[in-house]
């Protein structure tokens, strides 16, 4: 499964968003990747996440496998729109 974001921050993901994403899917089993610009990172870490350099405006895929993973694109979309890091496309 997966789902694609537009990131509306003004300084892109830099620590705090990317904390807040991080934090929000860690608690869940399946796996989560982040993909931006043809490179792919795991969610669950703030470091590899940090390391793409997503810009205002970028836009990224996120995709999940596993028996949590509805549950998990739930939060991830109420985390990035509630906190103002991005909206769904």
């Amino acid at each position: 499964m997966k789902k694609t974001y537009k990131i509306t921050t003004p300084e892109g993901l830099h620590a705090r968003p990317t904390a807040l994403l991080v934090t929000a899917v860690t608690a869940f089993k399946c796996d989560v990747q982040l993909i931006y610009k043809e490179k792919s990172v795991n969610l669950k870490s703030i470091m590899g996440v940090m390391a793409l350099g997503i810009t205002p405006g970028s836009i990224v895929d996120i995709s999940a496998e596993g028996t949590d993973a509805d549950k998990l694109f739930q939060t991830v979309t109420d985390v990035m729109i509630t906190k103002g890091i991005g909206e769904e496309c």
